[in-house]
């Protein structure tokens, strides 16, 4: 009894598409194809790669432009962007805000980080920048960190300004994007 049940569970597809067939009419023969995989209706990468070239790496990727570093400074979020005007930073300080993350300014005269003055591993000058006043606890309104980005411009004309958001439940930075670059 075990084994008829094993062998009817395995071929129960088959089982039932022959006695469908045999019920309809019993000279029919009923040929059940193998399952083949699923298959796309539309082929995915079919044309896609006419007008590109492609790297030839194994898999399916088309060429992308990288980064060039040569006059092209990429900083955090956004740096890949024009410069932000003030509404669109207001927009951003507003997500921030609406976030319950806490607005801070950052600044620094050279903007990368270099190797001036230790040349060993794991060292970096300009890792971390100069904070510009407290960070701001209690900010409530976008124009209140324009009004601070504003102050920093005035007293380092030279430097880059960021404006970062810290999360006080995760203890984390978990924004931050330029506002300002010499």
């Amino acid at each position: 009894m075990a084994s008829t049940m094993a062998a009817s569970t395995v071929v129960g597809p088959v089982a039932f598409a022959a006695s469908a067939a045999s019920a309809t009419s019993s000279s029919e023969t009923v040929s059940v194809r193998a399952f083949g995989g699923l298959k796309a209706a539309v082929p995915l990468f079919a044309g896609k790669s006419a007008g590109f070239s492609s790297v030839q790496n194994g898999s399916r990727v088309n060429c992308m432009q990288v980064w060039t570093p040569v006059n092209n400074l990429k900083f955090e979020t956004l740096s890949y962007l024009p410069p932000l005007t003030a509404d669109q930073i207001a927009s951003q300080i507003d997500y921030m805000l609406a976030n319950k993350w806490i607005p801070c300014l950052e600044f620094d005269l050279v903007g990368t980080i270099s190797r001036t003055n230790f040349q060993g591993s794991g060292y970096y000058d300009g890792r971390y920048w100069t904070l510009w006043k407290l960070p701001m606890f209690g900010c409530t309104d976008a124009s209140m960190v324009l009004r601070e980005i504003e102050e920093c411009k005035k007293a380092y004309p030279r430097a880059f300004i960021r404006v970062l958001g810290f999360d006080n439940v995760r203890q984390v930075q978990v924004t931050g994007f330029m506002a300002h670059k010499p």
